[in-house]
């Protein structure tokens, strides 16, 4: 089991600093405090999964809730802050941070929605953002052909463009 163990908290590992990977340079979340919150999210060492595909989409929605709940405490604690409020004109790193902060709150609001009417294509975007699958990971954890992988993908991406924008990265 030590060895399992072992196993999974590399591959949660690997997939935190691969989500980090993109983020800006100055997030304040690091990998190591990601790993550790979504381990203990998933159970810890006495964690059991079905599967490969079931440990990666439980560390995808565990991943996810994380880092929710990372930008809803910083977009928090910036409006406790009473700052004042950043123009469109001002380039700033507090700008970055407030449009980093409110993707990741866009995107878990989107997910939710998508959720509702196409639970599979939630899962796919979970699995592909969070969790960092490939195609044919991500064929076989949703137990799905890859041609039909690729056609529910674009699909989701055009949706996820009309719900967050077209210059939301997606």
């Amino acid at each position: 089991m030590v060895e399992i163990t072992a196993l999974l908290y590399h591959d949660l590992r690997e997939l935190a600093r691969r989500e980090l990977s993109s983020e800006r340079a100055d997030h304040t979340l690091v990998p190591t405090a990601l790993v550790h919150e979504a381990w203990l999210r998933l159970g810890g060492p006495d964690a059991s999964f079905e599967s490969r595909a079931h440990f990666f989409g439980a560390a995808a929605r565990a991943i996810r809730r994380v880092l929710i709940e990372h930008a809803r405490r910083r977009t928090s604690a910036r409006r406790d802050a009473g700052r004042a409020p950043t123009t469109l004109g001002q380039d700033a790193p507090a700008a970055a941070d407030e449009r980093d902060d409110g993707l990741w709150l866009a995107l878990d609001a989107a997910l939710e929605r998508l959720a509702v009417f196409s639970p599979r294509k939630a899962r796919l975007v979970e699995l592909r953002f969070f969790a960092g699958l490939s195609a044919d990971e991500l064929a076989r954890a949703l137990d799905v052909s890859e041609a039909t992988l690729r056609r529910e993908w674009r699909l989701t991406r055009a949706w996820l463009r009309a719900e967050l924008g077209e210059d939301a990265g997606v």
